[in-house]
């Protein structure tokens, strides 16, 4: 899944970026509401982490505004204030569910996962298919022709890229930002060698590769499979 994760406490953001991007999720951070609400209007994510109290913007304002403008994308949103009353203000501005601090980083992963699992569009964000290839975003699996495929959490991540564009040309610097969350390039290899990987997985028994390199520009799904 790709995550925007607006949370300006450094220490609760460090511990979620790190748990997450574990999981093998890309994980974008916006330290204010005015970022916040800036990159949920222009980026598409799968799921919204929203801490109530931000700087510049206050988090039920950054929830008001995305759904004013018609952003779906489910929100959980993260408070200290764990009343009645502020538990309503937050679901009644548009949040899809609620986490008081502290909490368990389990218990948020599980309710993101309710989340993505209960969108409108479920069918089609949680299991994407290209040719021959079936790609689960749930149960976190990849199958070929019906023979599973296992891949590491990195490697889900890049073939969902991929998927999602399947017959797009994806750049590494487009890979770089959705699954390592890097806004600038660290001039190493890290991209080629998860993708070199990636591909002789799901070569392994097939006689084609799904995934093409266009060199100078990037790689590229076949939307044939």
């Amino acid at each position: 899944m790709r995550i925007l994760l607006a949370e300006d406490d450094d220490e609760t953001a460090g511990h979620l970026e790190s748990g997450l991007s574990e999981l093998g999720h890309a994980v974008v951070r916006a330290t204010d509401g005015e970022a916040a609400l800036e990159l949920g209007i222009s980026e598409r994510f799968d799921v919204i982490v929203l801490d109530r109290m931000m700087p510049k913007r206050e988090g039920l304002d950054v929830l008001r505004r995305l759904r004013a403008v018609g952003v779906g994308t489910p929100i959980l949103l993260l408070t200290a204030k764990g009343g009645i009353g502020d538990r309503v203000d937050g679901l009644d501005a548009g949040a899809d569910d609620y986490v008081v601090k502290p909490f368990a980083f389990s218990e948020l992963v599980a309710r993101m996962n309710a989340l993505i699992r209960r969108a409108p569009s479920s069918d089609t964000a949680t299991r994407i298919e290209v040719g021959d290839i079936v790609l689960d975003l749930l149960r976190r699996t990849v199958t070929r022709a019906s023979r599973p495929i296992a891949l590491q959490p990195r490697e889900f991540t890049l073939l969902e890229v991929l998927m999602r564009n399947a017959g797009k040309v994806v750049t590494r610097t487009m890979f770089l930002e959705q699954v390592w969350g890097f806004h600038f390039d660290p001039q190493t290899n890290i991209v080629e060698s998860h993708l070199s990987r990636l591909r002789a997985k799901l070569r392994e028994g097939f006689l084609d590769d799904p995934i093409e390199t266009l060199r100078g520009l990037g790689y590229r799904m076949r939307s044939d499979g």
